[in-house]
């Protein structure tokens, strides 16, 4: 977080730059432990520490999201077996805007729902869709705002290469 002192009129003044709140290439990420959306439990970044993992936040009012969450689908598919996860945050209001999302866009990796929104504040959620690689260690190494068609070889390109470091 970014803390600039001035001083004006004898009264020292504290501002905080909101941008330097968001979380950034090299951070810790955040560790959250929330409730699963399509299924009882919960999802614990934590015990994911050792594998690559993609944190997706998305919603059903988000147009790109349409696109990202089948993308998704498969590089995880493609992956998982060489410690990749997908750990999907959705941010819907109603738990079932998000189930009939999901109905019509299937996944198969985990989900979650943060109906508080700590989550999303904790990492300085700037905008729909937002995801973080994260490494084996639990830092970011990649801030993906936006989604398109040709992001695909770009995060696999990014995940590859994260998933060959020790």
């Amino acid at each position: 977080m970014k803390k600039i002192t001035i001083t004006f009129m004898g009264f020292a003044l504290l501002l905080v730059s909101q941008l330097s709140l968001a979380v950034g290439i090299g951070d810790q990420a955040p560790d959250f432990k929330i409730p699963r959306l399509e299924t009882k439990g919960q999802i614990d970044l934590k015990r994911y520490r050792g594998k690559v993992v993609y944190v997706d936040f998305w919603a059903s009012w988000c147009g790109p999201c349409r696109q990202s969450l089948p993308i998704l689908n498969q590089i995880r598919k493609d992956y998982r077996s060489k410690g990749f996860e997908v750990i999907a945050i959705n941010l819907d209001e109603e738990r079932e805007d998000a189930m009939a999302f999901l109905k019509q866009f299937p996944v198969s990796y985990p989900t979650a729902r943060d109906t508080t929104g700590k989550v999303p504040e904790s990492y300085g959620l700037q905008g729909m869709p937002t995801a973080y690689l994260v490494d084996k260690k639990g830092r970011v190494q990649l801030v993906h705002e936006g989604f398109k068609e040709s992001d695909d070889s770009e995060l696999r390109h990014h995940i590859k290469k994260l998933l060959a470091q020790k």
